[in-house]
C-alpha cells in the first residue's frame, strides 16, 4: 500500500482527507477507508492535482457509492469523489450537459421539463459519470443511445472530449481509460416531448420499481449482469427470457443469507445489508450464488457491482466457506 504524507502531496484549491472512511458514503453501508481522499474545486484544480500527482499513486473515481462493494480493507491510493461544483446541468438546443457529479433521477426530471425524454435514465440510482462509464440502461434503452460527447481528464491531466462513437460502449462497459475522471457528458435530445406525459411516465416507473425491487434496503442495485446482454438488433432486450435473476432464483438461492447479508425475496438479483453486514459477507453471497447458478444452469454469472479495495486478511476465511 502505497502511504504518503499530505504534505507531499501536490498544492489544490479542493479537500484532500486521510483515511476517511468510506462505508457512511455507499449504498451498502460497507467497507473501510479511502487513504487519500480527493474532492476538487473544479476542473482546473483536478488538472493540475493529477498532473502533478506521483504516478505510482494509483486512482479511483467514486460517485454516491449505489454500485459499489468497497472492501473492508478500504482502498489504497487516491479516490476522487467530485461534489456540487460537477452537478451543474444545463439544458438547450436539444442537448443537455451535465456534471459527471449530477444525478440521473435530477437529469431525468429536468429534461423531461424541456420536454426532452431522458425517463429511462429516472430510476436508475447514481450519478452521470459512473452511468456513462458502465453504459448503464434499463426500459429498452442506455447510455449509449443518447450520449454525444464525453469530456474527461486523464490520469496525467490532460483533457479529452470524446466522441459516444470513440467510447466503446458495450453491454455495462465502455473503453473509457482506467483513471479518467469523467467531468461532462452532453446528451442528444432532438425530438421534444409532452411534458406532463414525461412526468406521467417517470412516477410510473418508480412505482413499478418500488413493487419489484427492495428500494427501501441498503443495496447496491442490480448485483450481476444478465446473460443475454443484447438481442439481435444491437439494443438492450429487456423482454428475453433468460435474466439473472431467473437464474438465481432457479438455483434456489432466493432469501439466502450469510452473517448480515441477504439475497433479496423480492428480487434475487439484489443483494442486502440486513444492518451488520460486512463487506466481505457481501462478496461471499454473491460467489456462491454465482456458484450455484453455475451449478444449475452451466451459466457463468458476471459481476454487475463494482468492487474495489483491499481486503482483510480474515476475509478469505468467507472465501473457503463458499
Amino acid at each position: 500500500m502505497v502511504k504518503r504524507q499530505v504534505d507531499d502531496l501536490p498544492d489544490c484549491r479542493g479537500v484532500i482527507t486521510r483515511e476517511r472512511r468510506l462505508a457512511e458514503m455507499t449504498w451498502l453501508r460497507v467497507g473501510g477507508a479511502a487513504e487519500l481522499f480527493f474532492q476538487p474545486a473544479d476542473v482546473d484544480d483536478l488538472r493540475a492535482f493529477l498532473k502533478q500527482l506521483d504516478r505510482d499513486i494509483s486512482v479511483f473515481v467514486m460517485g454516491v457509492g449505489s454500485n459499489l462493494i468497497v472492501r473492508d480493507g478500504g482502498i489504497s491510493g487516491l479516490v476522487v469523489r467530485l461534489g456540487r461544483p460537477f452537478a451543474k446541468i444545463s439544458i438547450g438546443n436539444g442537448q443537455v450537459r451535465a456534471g459527471a457529479a449530477a444525478l440521473l433521477s435530477r437529469v431525468a426530471q429536468l429534461s423531461a421539463q424541456s420536454g426532452y425524454d431522458l425517463t429511462f435514465l429516472r430510476t436508475i440510482p447514481g450519478t452521470v459519470g459512473g452511468a456513462v462509464r458502465m453504459n448503464a440502461g434499463c426500459y429498452g434503452s442506455s447510455i449509449k443511445d443518447v450520449c454525444r460527447q464525453i469530456h474527461y481528464i486523464t490520469r496525467d491531466g490532460e483533457s479529452v472530449k470524446m466522441s459516444a462513437e470513440a467510447a466503446g460502449f458495450g453491454y455495462r462497459s465502455s473503453d473509457i481509460p482506467p483513471g479518467a475522471v469523467i467531468v461532462e457528458v452532453t446528451f442528444e435530445c432532438p425530438t421534444a416531448a409532452d411534458q406532463s406525459k414525461l412526468k406521467i411516465q417517470m412516477e410510473a416507473q418508480i412505482k413499478a420499481r418500488n413493487r419489484s425491487q427492495p428500494a427501501n434496503m441498503r443495496t447496491a442495485g442490480s448485483t450481476f449482469r444478465n446473460p443475454s446482454g443484447f438481442s439481435s438488433t444491437g439494443r438492450e432486450d429487456d423482454t428475453h427470457e433468460l435474466k439473472a435473476w431467473k437464474l438465481i432464483d432457479d438455483a434456489g438461492m432466493r432469501g439466502q443469507r450469510r452473517g448480515g447479508a441477504a439475497v433479496s425475496k423480492l428480487h434475487p438479483n439484489f443483494l442486502v445489508n440486513l444492518g451488520d453486514a460486512t463487506a466481505a459477507e457481501i462478496e461471499a453471497l454473491g460467489e456462491e450464488v454465482r456458484q450455484k447458478v453455475r451449478e444449475a444452469s452451466g451459466i457463468e454469472l458476471e459481476w454487475e457491482i463494482i468492487r474495489v479495495g483491499d481486503k482483510l486478511p480474515h476475509d478469505n476465511d468467507h472465501e473457503m466457506a463458499v
